[in-house]
């Protein structure tokens, strides 16, 4: 079940990749539905991301915490 929310989460940021305010709110959800691990994973995704739309940068400080 947990591993299904964090493909669904990745599918959603994917949709609103083109919002930087959707994103990150989306961001934030996912940090505090998604197990530790998860979010490591989910960092990992995020960072490419990040790669291929550069004003998505400003969301990274939500995985800081």
């Amino acid at each position: 079940m947990a591993r299904a929310m964090l493909e669904y989460t990745k599918t959603v940021l994917k949709k609103v990749s083109f919002d930087t305010t959707l994103f990150c709110k989306e961001v934030q959800k996912a940090v505090s539905r998604l197990l530790p691990y998860e979010i490591e994973e989910l960092k990992i995704f995020i960072h490419s991301l990040v790669q291929q739309n550069p004003e998505l940068n400003q969301c990274l400080i939500y995985l800081k915490a």
